[in-house]
């Protein structure tokens, strides 16, 4: 499956089968020496550092702060598929693609630019280096198991455009 079949449109059952058109944010980042191995190249880590920022953003445009402190990670699945080396700049994009009952799932890509990069490292402007999916559960302050989305939040991420 090419990654990129994830970035459309995601069908929900409490929507009468419509297809729903879920909110995007983007951060832009430059790779720091922190940010890299011993290799040169950016550490695994870094890429859902930037990626969390980008869901930050995300829910920051949506208005909706209480997200965070109620929203573990469940599963986090990244693929890597290029290298990204100290002083290049990065995007990060993250997408709602599918809002549960008691879940939502993300899907992200990190794209490099030739910007900072060595020669050769990025053969051309926003080579995809990592995408991927993030799933969280809301477990409200007090739960120890994941419990419904509160009615403000699921209109947020739903109502959107």
């Amino acid at each position: 499956m090419d990654h990129t079949e994830a970035w459309g449109s995601a069908s929900l059952g409490s929507t009468g089968g419509r297809d729903v058109q879920f909110a995007e944010a983007s951060v832009e980042r430059t790779v720091e020496w922190v940010d890299t191995d011993a290799s040169g190249h950016q550490h695994n880590s870094a890429i859902l550092r930037w990626v969390e920022a980008a869901e930050a953003e995300l829910f920051r445009k949506l208005q909706l702060p209480d997200y965070f402190p109620s929203a573990p990670r469940v599963q986090q699945v990244v693929n890597y598929k290029a290298k990204l080396w100290f002083g290049q700049r990065v995007t990060a994009t993250v997408k709602i693609d599918t809002l549960g009952r008691t879940s939502l799932t993300m899907s992200f890509e990190v794209r490099g630019e030739p910007s900072g990069a060595p020669d050769g490292a990025t053969p051309h402007s926003g080579t995809v280096a990592a995408f991927g999916t993030v799933t969280t559960a809301h477990v409200p302050a007090g739960a120890s198991t994941a419990q419904p989305w509160p009615e403000h939040f699921a209109r947020a991420v739903r109502g959107y455009r």
